[in-house]
């Protein structure tokens, strides 16, 4: 099991050992040649504005709906509860393609901030609206006992509390910006990811996309470090005697109700109806025909088996990382947990070139197969299944194993015979979201892919790239609804984080 866990973990260093490598191998002269000129500077501008703008606006609308949604008698809060996750069911490339098909003069930075803010806003929310749930509001009534106004005690007392939940959310917006390709591609805003990739595909510069990659896991690398000095060291835990007493949600007022009513209304409207509509308009006008398409029916069959097939080998490599993780919390076993998170949160563009790289030089037979994309997936969603596994291992005692041990039964059969089956809840909810982010992944999916396969994400880039917005709506259709149960998911885990 160790074995195993060390070879996982020694896998998911590939793609930081391949930036690094790189680095090495090109020499300080290229280096200096490759990065310091005006195209890496304006690329660099470009995300440092995107991330600037969009992640604040991102923490603005995610903990005010939060904050609707759990602390006042908002009308309906439920529906609106649900329906301010729901836009986790569109893929950003998917919000991206309905919105530049409806209005084809969106493009540059302003359009990228828009659509992204509609696409990762939720990443926000839902951490803070799950925090929000669990405050015990007895600091609150402190202060607004000692006179304190209700927005002084928002900003002094609650958004600290918020602290980590927001810095967590803004990680993943970020991150995602970092990553993101379809979305921008779209609107013609250059980043790193579109850059990396136009180079690969235009020139196969490997030094080239190889810097580029370099500083983009830097620009990784300086977001996770700064989110993890914003974490700070205060403690946010309830100690003392007695049980939490529940919030008390409070009033909007007759003036703030409607406002508030239809500002939910136009962001629903904007983040959900819009890319309904129009995926709709794109159906109506493509009719029966755009779904007897063979190449559509290729593409989910083969998204399908690809997606079972990596979900089913990520969860069953995290086995051993989990396992060793509860069952031996010792730090050099927390040390290999913590290399497949490194791993995931580099860009799927990096970990692309890196395979490809590895694969030309060093194993040649594996290049351009289903192998090497499979690779790909399981290094990008290992945390995916890694979180929910560890969950399900850590509800089933010890004790359980020992006496299957002691009953004669070897150490692996014990724990597929005691402990997964206790496990298999979170076994199933980890694989289920690695299947739905493996459907919806397109970087990556495009530089590996073998000649001849085609998922629902790339048949949809292939149409858009032509401009056949009305044949490229059947595969948006098809991902938005895989995508439901993730969105199902996620939601339901965050009550269930928030003990409801």
């Amino acid at each position: 099991m160790i074995a195993l866990a060390v070879l996982f973990s020694l896998l998911a260093l590939l793609p930081p050992g391949f930036v690094i490598a790189t680095g090495i191998d090109t020499g300080w002269e290229t280096i200096q040649a490759l990065v310091f000129r005006p195209r890496v500077a304006e690329l660099l501008s470009n995300t440092l504005w995107l991330i600037a703008l969009t992640v604040p606006l991102c923490i603005a609308l995610g903990v005010g709906l939060a904050w609707l949604t759990e602390r006042t008698l908002l009308a309906a809060r439920r529906v609106w509860s649900a329906l301010a996750v729901a836009p986790l069911a569109i893929p950003a490339f998917v919000q991206s393609y309905a919105w530049v098909s409806a209005v084809p003069s969106m493009h540059g930075l302003s359009a990228g901030v828009f659509l992204s803010l509609l696409a990762y806003y939720p990443f926000i929310y839902m951490p803070v609206a799950a925090v929000l749930r669990r405050l015990d509001p007895t600091l609150e009534d402190v202060a607004a006992s000692l006179g304190t106004p209700p927005w002084r005690i928002f900003f002094r007392v609650v958004l600290p509390q918020l602290r980590l939940a927001i810095c967590g959310g803004a990680l993943l917006v970020a991150l995602h910006l970092l990553a993101e390709f379809g979305l921008f591609a779209m609107v013609r805003f250059d980043t790193f990811t579109t850059a990396i990739y136009d180079q690969f595909q235009s020139t196969f510069s490997g030094p080239a996309a190889n810097m580029l990659a370099g500083v983009l896991a830097l620009c990784c690398l300086a977001i996770l470090l700064l989110e993890g000095a914003s974490r700070g060291k205060a403690r946010y835990a309830r100690i003392g005697s007695g049980a939490a007493r529940e919030q008390q949600r409070r009033p909007l007022g007759r003036w703030a109700t409607l406002p508030l009513q239809l500002a939910l209304l136009t962001l629903v409207m904007l983040a959900l109806g819009v890319p309904l509509i129009v995926l709709c308009r794109w159906l109506w006008l493509g009719g029966v025909a755009n779904w007897l398409n063979a190449d559509l029916w290729l593409s989910l069959r083969q998204t399908l088996l690809l997606g079972a097939v990596g979900a089913l080998l990520t969860t069953v490599c995290a086995i051993p990382v989990a396992w060793l993780g509860v069952r031996y919390p010792q730090r050099v076993f927390r040390l290999l947990e913590a290399c497949n998170y490194i791993a995931s949160s580099l860009p799927g563009i990096v970990t692309a070139l890196a395979l490809v790289t590895i694969a030309i030089h060093y194993a040649r037979p594996i290049y351009q197969t289903e192998v090497t994309l499979l690779l790909a997936w399981l290094l990008m969603f290992m945390p995916r299944a890694l979180v929910n596994l560890r969950a399900g291992i850590a509800q089933a005692p010890v004790e359980l194993e020992n006496v299957a041990r002691s009953l004669g039964r070897s150490p692996g059969r014990a724990l597929w015979s005691v402990t997964m089956r206790l496990a298999a809840p979170g076994a199933a909810a980890g694989a289920a979201l690695v299947f739905l982010g493996i459907t919806n992944e397109l970087t990556a999916t495009l530089l590996l892919s073998p000649l001849g396969t085609r998922t629902l994400s790339t048949g949809f880039w292939a149409l858009t790239s032509e401009i056949d917005y009305v044949a490229a709506a059947p595969y948006a259709m098809l991902m938005i609804l895989l995508s439901l149960p993730l969105t199902g998911i996620l939601y339901i885990q965050s009550k269930k984080i928030a003990g409801l």
